[in-house]
């Protein structure tokens, strides 16, 4: 439950570690590791919570995650009512940059490498247009030996830092990911709590009880660790479980998908979506009919 160092299990001769997952559900515990992470999800869907930052995932997508950043991959229910081998699908690339010389990174050639570098300690996406071509390179990683393995990881960031452009940052204002052990627990609470019961009315009150803290603390609090409300994360989360709703339901109409996300009225959902989307509801799913 700690948001502790998380250490990928290889030898330590290994540089680059690839770790595949196949399993009933996602790791689904707020954690970190010293190591850069880059994800491909193959199978499974949830939600993906990046320090303070959340969004719903889904298969065919990429993620780069920087260093000791606090994150989670929380599987949608039905993976968990419904566990079978494989509901879950994901290979994960582990890379230390501290084995990186800084002098290596110094050196001309390296220099649109580094300067990718320095932007992924936020986290980013992959726009879905180069999917198939890294998920290609992420898959043959598996069979490469240990140099060959480290050669194919430097020209993937070569490919990253020239030839990709609109990466989607996944940040929501703030770089600062340094919890103490006793914050991440904390923290770590609150998230699990708010993903298990979004859909439940959650008072200030019950919440700050979750984090074992005064609801005037609480607040404080909060707004430290990720700059934004508690009210605002947890209407967040609710428009993220309302987004894969409508993507994933032809029959659900905009109140009922409203009332099962914890909203109290229509009108209210309506103005949370178009607060959090930039879009009204039936804008958003004419836009996702029309791709």
């Amino acid at each position: 439950m700690k948001v502790l160092q998380f250490t990928p299990p290889a030898p330590k001769e290994d540089s680059v570690i690839v770790d595949e997952d196949f399993l009933t559900h996602f790791y689904n515990h707020f954690h970190r590791h010293k190591q850069l992470q880059i994800t491909l999800i193959l199978k499974g869907k949830g939600t993906l919570m990046v320090g303070n930052y959340s969004q719903a995932f889904r298969p065919n997508e990429v993620y780069i995650l920087g260093p000791n950043q606090p994150h989670m991959f929380k599987s949608e229910p039905g993976h968990f009512t419904n566990p079978r081998l494989g509901n879950a699908h994901a290979i994960h690339i582990f890379f230390d940059l501290e084995r990186i010389p800084k002098a290596f990174l110094a050196l001309p050639e390296m220099e649109s490498i580094s300067r990718f570098l320095d932007l992924i300690q936020n986290g980013l996406q992959l726009p879905a247009e180069h999917t198939e071509y890294v998920a290609k390179i992420l898959k043959s990683l598996e069979d490469k030996t240990n140099l060959d393995r480290l050669l194919a990881v430097i020209q993937l960031f070569q490919y990253f830092s020239k030839e990709v452009k609109g990466w989607k940052s996944l940040q929501t204002g703030f770089a600062d990911y340094s919890f103490s052990d006793s914050d991440g627990m904390r923290m770590n609470d609150v998230f699990q709590y708010t993903l298990d019961h979004y859909a439940e009315p959650i008072t200030l009150d019950k919440i700050a009880d979750i984090a074992h803290i005064t609801p005037h603390a609480f607040c404080k609090y909060f707004k430290k660790h990720t700059r934004k409300t508690y009210n605002t994360f947890l209407n967040e989360i609710r428009i993220n479980e309302a987004c894969k709703r409508i993507i994933n339901s032809s029959n659900d109409g905009i109140s009922s998908i409203a009332y099962s996300t914890g909203f109290n009225s229509a009108t209210n959902f309506n103005r949370v979506f178009r607060k959090t989307t930039g879009m009204s509801p039936s804008d958003y799913i004419r836009e996702y009919k029309s791709k």
